[in-house]
């Protein structure tokens, strides 16, 4: 996931001259004297007001300072008509020829309309789950009920037998595979730069791109990518629990290569410096574009450690940098490998809490049955729900819609499925653009 605030705001004289200085590549269509240009702007400068009644909206901003607003909040009607505005002058502008020309304006079509549902829910509309992940991401997860989870818990009931709750077996077997605290900045940093080093054989990175790592408490989530600009990340590890040897590489490519920070890197170099496309300076959380943020994240998992590619990584460098046996690597895979399908258990805690059929403990207690997280982490996951709500079917839903739409352009070319991928960090898709 990627991280909140205002981040470093970093007024680059190369996007600076860029945006405010010179036309688009493209010509742009002129509506009511609104070019994209102008509304590109304006929609900057909403966001960043929106972000003062929102301190989770602005995910991250390094466009120019003098955009951030200044004095007292404006409210929050009178935003709701700024957006409702924007809205009207990007339907008057007629779609351009060149495809990303149209993806642009159609981005930014859903970007708005994302913007005016969040107002909406400022002022204290309740949406359902599902209304609510449509209004904001473009997208709405699958139902699924506990029989489907039941199905699956099946097989590690095989693979655990015994008495008491299977969550408590599974962890029991699985703190096996803690990395220890004090050996946890050398396999990160493995992790990471092994992920780098695949992506930079694939997909072109500026040379100056760069990032940081801190370790730090008190997070509802597990890991976050602070995008600083300039081709910069600062990357932060909650280590609140304990982190399983899994997340080494988890994380590092979701927050790093190829996931937040090139997604990111690609996203400054190609459209904000090269096309002058200022929208792309500012991230706001809660839109469309984290569907594609967090699904490429994850799936980019995949990509950078492809199958055998993964569990030979894992046996031969980072469980003997954890200290853990690496005999054990591909016992350990094959049991996540079935967890992983749980995943859509986490969608149905949040859906039935936010809808109001469940309270918290209700909440955490369906986490540990049918997602197998033990206590303290189905806690922290409610919390997530609590401060973020229907975001998580980015990083599920998310993931299976970017493995579809690059799969089925990369026809099992492993070079493709690199180049493809590399398109849509490098594009403004959205969600229901995934076809």
């Amino acid at each position: 996931m990627q991280v909140t605030r205002y981040v470093v705001t970093l007024a680059l004289a190369g996007i600076l001259g860029m945006g405010c200085a010179r036309e688009q590549s493209a010509s742009p269509e002129e509506a009511g004297g609104s070019s994209m240009d102008t509304i590109a702007e304006q929609y900057v400068r909403l966001t960043l007001a929106v972000g003062e009644h929102d301190p989770d909206y602005v995910d991250a901003y390094y466009g120019p300072p003098e955009w951030r607003p200044e004095g007292e909040k404006q409210n929050l009607d009178d935003l709701a008509a700024r957006a409702a505005g924007l809205a009207a002058d990007l339907q008057r502008i007629a779609a351009p020829d060149e495809e990303l020309e149209r993806l642009r304006l159609e981005y930014l079509k859903a970007q708005v309309s994302a913007m005016n549902a969040r107002l909406r829910m400022l002022k204290g509309e309740r949406l359902s789950f599902d209304e609510e992940s449509r209004a904001l991401y473009d997208a709405t997860a699958p139902t699924h009920p506990e029989s489907h989870f039941e199905r699956l818990l099946e097989e590690l009931e095989a693979r655990f037998p015994g008495k008491g709750p299977l969550v408590d077996r599974y962890d029991a077997w699985r703190r096996g595979f803690v990395i220890p605290p004090q050996k946890l900045d050398t396999v990160f940093r493995t992790a990471i730069e092994a992920c780098r080093e695949r992506t930079a054989a694939h997909l072109q990175l500026p040379p100056d791109e760069s990032f940081t790592v801190e370790y730090v408490t008190n997070k509802s989530w597990s890991g976050y990518n602070w995008y600083q600009g300039g081709f910069s990340s600062l990357i932060q590890v909650n280590t609140d629990l304990p982190i399983y040897i899994d997340r080494a590489v988890d994380l590092a490519c979701h927050e790093g290569y190829p996931g937040h920070h090139v997604y990111n890197v690609l996203l400054e170099k190609h459209l904000v410096r090269d096309r002058g496309w200022m929208e792309f300076t500012v991230y706001p959380l809660f839109s469309p574009q984290s569907l594609i943020a967090e699904g490429t994240a994850n799936y980019g998992i995949e990509v950078a450690f492809p199958g055998e590619e993964r569990i030979t990584f894992e046996e031969k460098t980072l469980f003997p940098a954890a200290g853990l046996d690496p005999s054990k690597a591909r016992e350990y895979y094959a049991v996540q490998s079935l967890v992983e399908r749980l995943s859509y258990a986490g969608n149905e805690a949040a859906r039935r809490y936010l809808n109001g059929e469940i309270d918290a403990a209700a909440a955490a207690a369906w986490l540990e049955k049918y997602a197998l997280m033990p206590r303290e982490r189905a806690q922290q996951r409610v919390r997530f729900f609590d401060q973020y709500r229907s975001y998580v079917i980015n990083y599920n839903l998310g993931k299976d819609m970017v493995r579809t739409f690059i799969e089925k352009r990369a026809n099992g070319d492993p070079q493709k499925r690199w180049d493809e991928f590399g398109r849509l960090l490098s594009s403004p898709r959205l969600p229901s653009g995934l076809q």
